[in-house]
């Protein structure tokens, strides 16, 4: 479904929109503890918490995850746009100040980015269960950095 339109342009009428379903979206998945609205045209979802890397302010960020063992992979490819989303330099910023709401409950979590080779195993399974990704690398140049979030 995502792979269809083109990602809003932030600051746009449509970011705004994209902004004001995602915050109901959080709300709505942290009351239930992720029985409602924890999935994404069927991949599984978890709300990152973080700390922003200027302000120092937390953060919610849905999305999308792979389960790989213990840990939960994530990628930064924010619907295609040229830049990396906020919560990838905050999670570079503050790795340790990290926690995800998964269904079932709240984990606390390391953030790291996964190696060249990490990342490269990673893709095929990652591309199968969200063709989306395949779509959105074709809207930039810039290579989505692939987050591994390990169990502290």
């Amino acid at each position: 479904m995502t792979a269809t339109f083109p990602p809003a342009k932030p600051g746009g009428r449509g970011w705004r929109l994209e902004q004001a379903v995602t915050r109901t979206h959080v709300r709505v998945f942290q009351r239930t503890r992720g029985r409602l609205l924890g999935s994404f045209d069927g991949a599984p979802l978890l709300i990152l918490n973080h700390t922003g890397a200027k302000t120092g302010q937390r953060r919610k960020s849905p999305m999308i995850y792979l389960p790989n063992g213990e840990d939960l992979v994530v990628v930064a490819s924010i619907g295609g746009n040229p830049k990396n989303p906020a919560w990838y330099h905050n999670l570079l910023a503050h790795p340790n100040d990290v926690e995800v709401d998964v269904r079932g409950g709240r984990r606390r979590v390391h953030a790291r980015q996964a190696t060249d080779q990490e990342a490269e195993q990673l893709w095929p399974r990652l591309i199968e269960m969200w063709p989306a990704w395949q779509t959105y690398m074709t809207r930039t140049d810039r290579r989505f950095p692939v987050m591994i979030l390990e169990p502290r």
